[in-house]
């Protein structure tokens, strides 16, 4: 389930909003919100998609977790979904049609 975003690390770039199947996000003018955590569904595609390491998904599924944000930057978890399927710096060149969809919908 998402549980955080960290609003120092996110940029507002509303990859989160767009790529999230069941809505789970609202835009703002600033960092999104997370308006129905109830409805996610764990895919973890927010967390994979979000360039800057910003979301954090838990792998449990049924229900809200107490998050410490400070421990998780210490423990790198944020992000930790990307990185674990192989989506790294060094692949970033791979994942750019991609991302064009997602920020500009063509």
């Amino acid at each position: 389930m998402i549980e955080v975003i960290d609003s120092a690390r996110c940029t507002s770039c509303d990859i989160c909003v767009n790529v999230c199947p069941t809505n789970v996000f609202d835009k703002t003018s600033g960092v999104p919100v997370i308006a129905r955590q109830g409805d996610c569904q764990t895919c973890f595609l927010c967390e994979l998609y979000c360039p800057e390491d910003a979301l954090y998904v838990s792998p449990f599924a049924d229900q809200a977790q107490a998050i410490d944000l400070i421990a998780l930057r210490q423990t790198d978890a944020m992000g930790s979904y990307r990185r674990a399927v192989g989506w790294t710096d060094g692949t970033r060149d791979r994942r750019g049609d991609d991302r064009s969809y997602l920020l500009f919908g063509h």
